[in-house]
């Protein structure tokens, strides 16, 4: 199996990061799939109907909140 790996950051509104969120949310809560577009290249990610969800919070200089799923 190949690794697929992809990262970016980018600076935004908080409502605008609430958008993101909130998409990627629904795209789960509908489908069994999430598509996924960066330099111009669609990735589709199958996602099963159970995740792992982890959250992690880092206060300090810099705050930070991190979501992940795994499977």
């Amino acid at each position: 199996m190949n690794l697929f790996e992809t990262e970016s950051t980018e600076r935004l509104s908080r409502e605008a990061a609430a958008d993101r969120l909130r998409a990627l949310a629904d795209a789960l809560s509908r489908h069994n799939s999430i598509e996924l577009e960066r330099g111009g290249n669609r990735v589709t990610v199958d996602v099963p109907d159970e995740v792992s969800f982890s959250l992690e919070v880092e206060l300090g200089d810099e705050n930070e909140i991190e979501i992940e799923l795994s499977w």
